[in-house]
């Protein structure tokens, strides 16, 4: 089992980057798929991108988000990262990385917030 550590949010102007880090304490991220997942107030939990681990493809829920974000992985550092290019007050949310193929490993998360 590994237990997953969000870091890197706060408060950032849109139009400012942000790059969030996903850790595994204790263990190994290097094996597993990870994706980042996002809920606003008041809103589902939805997701943002993921990234596999053997050819490093990543996908993303729309276009729109694939410009903005990015989502890349080292596994020197055993991290992987989302990095948000162009955020947007929309893109205020609580965000979480995931890891495995159904997501069975969660961390506690970590607030973003976009100001205009």
């Amino acid at each position: 089992q590994v237990q997953l550590v969000e870091s890197g949010g706060g408060l950032v102007q849109a139009g400012d980057s942000l790059r969030l880090t996903c850790t595994a304490a204790g263990g190994t991220l290097n094996t597993y798929t990870v994706a980042w997942f996002r809920q606003a107030p008041g809103k589902e939990r939805e997701f943002v991108a993921g990234i596999n681990t053997l050819h490093r493809l990543s996908t993303f829920q729309s276009d729109s988000m694939e410009d903005r974000f990015t989502i890349f992985r080292r596994y020197d550092k055993n991290e992987v990262y989302l990095e948000m290019l162009s955020p947007i007050p929309e893109d205020t949310a609580v965000y979480y990385c995931a890891a495995d193929e159904y997501y069975d490993y969660w961390g506690q998360g970590t607030q973003v917030t976009v100001s205009s």
